[in-house]
């Protein structure tokens, strides 16, 4: 039995290490060690550029909120048909002006779905394996 496990190991391991010879099998790579020199990155000279002027604003100094606002919402570019018709079907034309900073006011009137909403929305994640159902 010794000599047979010994043969089988000495069998597979030239087996192992026949493949990695190279006869028949040479595949055409690269050579990692040949490396070509690039040329360095040259900046260009841009001629249309004038020195900064004393006292005048810089035309990257904008407002951040307008900024954003305009990529946002697209600026004071106008409407198109489809945006209006959609906002004249939803009464656009008679909102309040303000009426996004009244969403959250005390005196802004609510539904109450009572307190299954609440509960489904306050449950703990989980598969539902150990639900119970509480009786009230």
């Amino acid at each position: 039995m010794r000599k047979f496990v010994a043969v089988v190991a000495i069998a597979s391991v030239a087996l192992v290490l026949s493949g990695c010879g190279k006869r028949g099998y040479d595949r055409a790579r690269p050579d990692e060690y040949a490396v070509a020199r690039s040329q360095p990155l040259v900046v260009p000279p841009d001629f249309s550029l004038r020195p900064p002027q004393p006292g005048v604003a810089r035309p990257q100094d904008n407002n951040p909120s307008a900024q954003a606002l305009d990529a946002l919402f697209g600026g004071s570019a106008p409407r198109s048909q489809g945006e209006r018709s959609t906002l004249d079907s939803a009464g656009g034309d008679s909102a309040a002006p303000g009426v996004r900073s009244d969403a959250g006011d005390p005196d802004t009137k609510i539904v109450d779905k009572g307190g299954t909403t609440r509960d489904i929305v306050a449950a703990p994640e989980g598969d539902g394996q150990n639900a119970r159902v509480a009786a009230n």
